[in-house]
């Protein structure tokens, strides 16, 4: 069986579908934190939101404090990301090495 994807010649696809998100597609939630001192906005989607504060919770930390440490490294880098895009690297980047 053909799906309209396919070529004629290509073989055919295993009937092995790729699932949703278990919260589903969630767009982004503002959030606001302190970053040393100074308030500020932060939207991320809500899967983002729940690995940051467990991030913060294995290392004994406030959220604040987990998003000022990133964002310390984030402005030293040499092209700097903005703030949303370095915590969703950043905690993709943590997923990843601890498989």
């Amino acid at each position: 069986m053909r799906d309209d994807h396919q070529s004629a010649g290509a073989p055919e696809r295993s009937n092995t579908r790729i699932q949703p998100p278990r919260g589903g597609f969630v767009g982004p939630v503002k959030r606001s934190i302190t970053i040393a001192g100074h308030p500020t906005s932060i939207s991320l989607e809500p899967l983002f939101w729940r690995a940051l504060e467990r991030e913060a919770s294995g290392r004994r930390l406030p959220v604040s404090a987990l998003v000022a440490e990133i964002d310390a490294l984030r402005i030293i880098a040499a092209d700097p990301p903005n703030l949303a895009s370095a915590l969703r690297i950043w905690l993709a980047d943590v997923m990843m090495t601890s498989e």
